[in-house]
């Protein structure tokens, strides 16, 4: 599959369009004219919701309880655990979809904080702002917003973000040393990125790099863990982490995901999916100014 970053984004845009249009999660049947399974999740047997995915990423049952039904099963971790928010911050979220992790973070800000999310997809954009008012009735709060632009040019002003988290986004990208280089432009000095995401432990057969399935999928689009903290790095970011979270990956392989096993019918004898692919929760931050005296 020979496409530029352009097209690319077409089909991403077009198939997570589809996913918010048919208020379906990837976790259920997604009607597409294209070959494509739907989300980051991919689409796992019927008999695992998305709410019951989202608790194995670490999710709480009152969590997903407390938020509008924005939840359409796209994650691969659990971002916002990862940044410990506290009251106050500003937070931007990238690929924020139809607003599961902004609810979310929402009430953790509180009404000092700020939650932004940017997605790229009008249809995720107006479903999330549909959720809106559900969300103020349901948390007394008036804290988020939803903004569209891409994530590799970022609608958010330098240095106005304390967190930046994502989930199961980045990896969609076709530039992503540009979406890091954005990441660092917009977090304050001591700043940071909680990310949840896709990378691979070993290169991909070139035939799943060549399934458009496995690309919307989260799987085609991911890089080796050493290129993504080489990206990372390149950004100007520090203290950066990269902790391998293979139950994602388990999870589907157990729920007997379609996408998976596509993916298992093109790799070498005796290896499996989990053995090239795993969720990775990402944390980086940016310097503070240094300030010198004489």
């Amino acid at each position: 599959m020979s496409q530029d970053g352009e097209s690319i984004r077409q089909i991403v845009r077009e198939n997570y369009g589809r996913i918010a249009e048919t208020n379906s999660s990837c976790c259920g049947s997604v009607s597409t004219a294209l070959p494509v399974q739907g989300g980051c999740c991919t689409r796992p047997k019927q008999n695992m919701s998305a709410d019951e995915l989202a608790e194995k990423l670490g999710y709480s049952a009152q969590e997903l309880a407390a938020i509008p039904e924005s939840n359409l099963g796209l994650s691969c971790g659990n971002p916002a655990a990862i940044a410990g928010l506290k009251s106050g911050q500003v937070v931007l979220d990238l690929g924020s979809g139809a607003g599961f992790d902004v609810f979310l973070a929402g009430p953790k800000v509180g009404d000092k904080g700020r939650v932004i999310g940017v997605d790229m997809t009008p249809q995720m954009l107006s479903k999330a702002r549909a959720n809106i008012a559900s969300y103020r009735k349901q948390s007394g709060l008036d804290n988020v917003e939803f903004r569209l632009g891409e994530i590799e040019h970022l609608p958010v002003a330098d240095g106005s973000v304390d967190v930046v988290i994502s989930n199961c986004v980045i990896n969609l990208s076709p530039d992503k040393s540009q979406v890091w280089r954005e990441i660092a432009r917009v977090l304050r000095p001591g700043g940071i990125a909680a990310i949840s995401d896709i990378a691979l432990k070993k290169e991909l057969p070139q035939a799943v790099r060549e399934m458009v399935d496995a690309m919307v999928g989260c799987v085609a689009g991911a890089v080796l863990i050493d290129d993504y903290r080489a990206a990372i790095e390149a950004a100007g970011l520090t203290e950066v982490t990269i902790t391998q979270k293979p139950g994602y990956v388990a999870a589907l392989q157990s729920n007997a995901d379609p996408l998976f096993a596509q993916i298992a019918a093109q790799l070498p004898q005796d290896t499996q999916p989990g053995d090239y692919i795993t969720s990775v929760d990402v944390s980086a931050k940016r310097r503070r100014n240094c300030c010198c005296g004489g």
